[in-house]
């Protein structure tokens, strides 16, 4: 074998898994979180946000059997009502289950509290999507702030919830983010 190859064989090698990933990952397919409600959860998603309702699934439990903590990591005797799935514009669908469990944590995460998260939507028309919001009685919490500076210069964004406490977002950034003065690569964007 030649030097050449003893020196290029190892840092080929390397470089597969500079780029590792799981192999053919293509995106997200869909978000799924639990509600109390998923009649009240499906109506707003539906009736304010304006997704489009797909299909439910469901019950599913209770199994004789670890079932249900062995594949979803939830209690034994868990049990899911139902799930309905949803698509809101151009992005990954939602899953939204109802769940009843011994166990079951009925308090809503804060963004601060581990496990703690959102969705954000795209919109057009921050003051737009605001005043609408309003209009139907949902609680926005502050005003719309845009940042000035980082990659997400341009972008315009206002936390809201949904009836039951869940957090959600609004964003707007009709001039493009200013992470993209700097790379030519982009992050997915919903308006394509």
């Amino acid at each position: 074998m030649n030097i050449k190859k003893l020196f290029f064989l190892p840092l080929l090698f390397l470089c597969s898994f500079a780029n590792a990933g799981m192999p053919g990952m293509q995106g997200s397919q869909h978000i799924g979180f639990t509600v109390p409600n998923v009649d009240q959860a499906v109506s707003f998603f539906k009736d304010v946000i304006g997704c489009e309702y797909f299909y439910s699934i469901g019950p599913f439990g209770p199994f004789d059997d670890n079932w249900m903590t062995e594949n979803l990591n939830v209690h034994e005797e868990a049990v899911i009502n139902v799930a309905h799935l949803l698509r809101c514009g151009n992005g990954p669908a939602l899953e939204i289950f109802e769940y009843s469990s011994p166990d079951q944590n009925t308090q809503q995460p804060k963004n601060s509290d581990i496990g703690g998260h959102h969705i954000a939507f795209y919109v057009d028309d921050m003051d737009e999507a605001v005043e609408y919001l309003q209009s139907k009685g949902v609680r926005v919490l502050g005003e719309p702030h845009t940042f000035t500076d980082t990659g997400m210069k341009g972008l315009t964004w206002v936390y809201f919830l949904a009836p039951w406490g869940m957090q959600l977002e609004i964003v707007s950034y009709p001039y493009g983010q200013g992470y993209e003065q700097n790379t030519g690569r982009r992050m997915w964007d919903p308006r394509y």
